[in-house]
């Protein structure tokens, strides 16, 4: 008998669909009705770029939040980097993530949210890098008083490079190297650091000569056309340069971080170009001047050594009363010296005559004979002396040789002995001098030998009932 059919249960008109079918649908749904949408919100848990280089984060307000997502390609072309807790418009598509059942916004540009939002990022991150110590006037370089050559950072083709050559043609002509860079746009801050850097790596003998000062140009402009000039990466490029450099970027009552980070701040391009370089008209009057200073006090210095020469020379006495004295003793003596020498010389005539009656020859002769025998004799018992005093030394050194030879221990080490010495030479003793692994030199009869002693120590040997007397112990230790 056959089964019964059975109840299909309620007819339905409904669309079945799988889970993969709904969530693209909706996914199209979305795109559809929002395919591209400015968004305003706070930026929340922005922790940077992903392993990836995609971002991602939160948009949020008081009352709702919405997924966002940045690709990397679109993030390395973004003119604002997203900042924790940042208001931003960001423009993009609203899109689903199926796997999750979310829908997000798929970023393509990102802007603050006004100047407000500009302000405090710019404030917020003024706070980090002052607290890094890149503000500080004490790491501040001073400026040369007369470079040769000035690099320019800025525009080829703006009014300010033309106004910094003018003023420095006016002032004091130099030779000045121009980087060209973007001073507005996505690029600007990149161009600007890179150009920084640039100038500080140049040494010598580089075709490019490296400037003596580096100043940094721009025209005014609101706080998003000098936004380039607060990045992070263009205030760490100054802080790193070696080279002093003028920061001259707005008008006056403009501002920016690289004006706080700068040697020098310019209130114009203008001004950078007056600070940088001297008037050379006033330098040539100060050198004349100067000039004229120091002639006039050489001279007035000779006037008043010549001065002080005279007023010496009228204090000093006259050549003829210092000479008179000495020329008058002078002539007394040489009116006493013709009968002084007269007088001396009958002297010496009467005492000849007196002594040569007693002169005789052969009393000469005598004394000649006596004096010479008494010399000879002299010198024989000096030469007698000398060599008995040779031979009784080379006794006693005979003696000492014999005695030595005796004595020495290199008879001993002939015998057998041998002479232990520790690796700085000394001599041991004793086994307990030796430690264990120490270096030793043993020295026989007919050289040496080096040798280590046992790692593992000396071994106590036991002692034998019956002491044994070697042939030499009667003998002694010379040693």
């Amino acid at each position: 008998m056959a089964a019964p059919n059975q109840d299909p249960g309620p007819q339905t008109n409904l669309v079945e669909y799988t889970v993969s079918e709904l969530a693209f649908a909706l996914r199209r749904t979305v795109e559809d009705a929002y395919g591209l949408v400015r968004l305003r919100g706070e930026i929340s848990g922005y922790r940077g770029p992903h392993s990836s280089g995609h971002c991602y984060f939160t948009l949020k307000d008081e009352k709702a939040c919405i997924e966002a997502v940045v690709w990397r390609s679109t993030f390395q072309r973004l003119k604002f980097k997203p900042e924790e807790g940042l208001e931003v418009v960001a423009k993009g598509r609203v899109t689903t993530y199926p796997d999750r059942s979310k829908y997000q916004i798929v970023i393509d540009e990102i802007e603050p949210a006004g100047i407000g939002a500009l302000m405090a990022l710019l404030e917020q991150r003024k706070k980090m890098l002052a607290a890094e110590g890149l503000f500080d006037e004490a790491r501040k370089k001073p400026l040369p008083f007369l470079p040769r050559i000035i690099g320019v950072v800025t525009s080829p083709t703006g009014a300010v490079i033309r106004d910094i050559l003018h003023r420095l043609e006016d002032r004091f002509p130099s030779h000045v190297l121009v980087w060209p860079v973007r001073v507005q746009g996505e690029t600007c801050a990149a161009e600007v650091a890179g150009a920084i850097s640039g100038f500080n790596t140049v040494v010598p003998p580089a075709p490019l000569p490296r400037p003596d000062l580096i100043i940094v140009a721009r025209g005014g402009g609101s706080l998003e056309d000098l936004w380039g000039f607060n990045e992070e990466i263009v205030v760490r490029a100054v802080a790193a340069s070696a080279i002093p450099l003028i920061s001259a970027v707005g008008h006056e009552t403009d501002w920016t971080l690289l004006d706080l980070v700068a040697d020098y701040r310019a209130p114009t391009p203008t001004a950078a170009a007056e600070r940088a370089v001297p008037v050379r008209s006033e330098l040539l009057i100060s050198v004349r001047t100067f000039g004229v200073r120091g002639a006039g006090t050489l001279r007035r210095m000779l006037e008043a050594r010549r001065s002080r020469f005279l007023a010496t020379v009228r204090g000093l006495p006259r050549r003829e009363s210092i000479l008179a004295l000495p020329r008058r003793r002078l002539d007394a003596a040489s009116h006493k010296l013709l009968s002084a020498l007269r007088a001396n010389t009958v002297a010496h005539r009467s005492g000849l005559d007196r002594a040569g009656p007693r002169l005789r020859p052969h009393l000469v002769a005598r004394a000649v004979t006596k004096s010479r025998e008494q010399l000879i004799r002299f010198d024989r018992e000096k030469a007698r002396a000398l060599h008995t005093a040779l031979d009784r030394a080379s006794r006693r050194l005979d003696g000492q040789a014999k005695l030595l030879s005796t004595l020495g221990y290199h008879n001993v080490l002939a015998r057998g002995f041998t002479l232990v010495r520790a690796a700085d030479g000394t001599m041991l003793r004793r086994a307990s001098e030796v430690k264990p692994g120490t270096a030793l030199d043993i020295e026989f009869a007919d050289g040496h030998v080096p040798a280590h002693a046992d790692p593992r120590g000396p071994k106590a040997e036991a002692p034998s009932k019956e002491r044994r007397t070697r042939p030499d112990e009667k003998q002694g230790s010379l040693l």
